[in-house]
């Protein structure tokens, strides 16, 4: 039953099957907003900052996170990824979480249209324009240490009399 363990016979074709059998029943069949590059902009930010440390960027070194995860988490963005799914199924994902895989619900972090953006990245990533990959692609800059605020300085002892 460890993460490091391999999977128990059937245990991935059983669980895939009625993930599969629910989604297709409650997910949106059509998004309310279009794949158009604002939106895939905003779908690029929202992948950097939530989904990237589990699911990686493409030729990026998988993170100790996603390393240490079982089932191992989808490369999104390399491959087929999920370019294939209809962009509801992965909004369905994003939203609802998928239990016992580590991926967890966004409704409560993210808006509506944050997770339609994301769900439309993950969809048109094998065609993605320029703008967008570079905003996807382009170096996490790293927050510079905080240096510490000096004492505050103390005022000075009256001499005893």
């Amino acid at each position: 039953m460890a993460t490091a363990a391999p999977p128990m016979p059937f245990e991935k074709t059983l669980a895939n099957a009625a993930l599969h059998a629910h989604i297709e029943k409650e997910m949106p069949k059509t998004a309310p907003i279009p794949a158009d590059e604002s939106n895939l902009l905003g779908g690029a930010n929202v992948y950097r900052e939530n989904c990237a440390v589990c699911h990686g960027v493409a030729g990026g070194t998988p993170t100790a996170v996603s390393r240490g995860m079982f089932p191992k988490p989808p490369k999104l963005l390399e491959g087929m990824g999920v370019t294939d799914d209809p962009p509801g199924e992965t909004y369905w994902k994003v939203a609802n979480g998928i239990r016992l895989t580590g991926m967890p619900s966004f409704s409560e972090s993210l808006s509506q249209t944050q997770m339609w953006q994301v769900s439309l990245l993950a969809a048109n990533a094998n065609k993605l324009p320029d703008s967008v990959k570079s905003a996807l692609y382009r170096p996490i800059p790293l927050v510079p240490e905080q240096t510490p605020a000096p004492p505050a300085a103390t005022p000075p002892t009256p001499p005893k009399q």
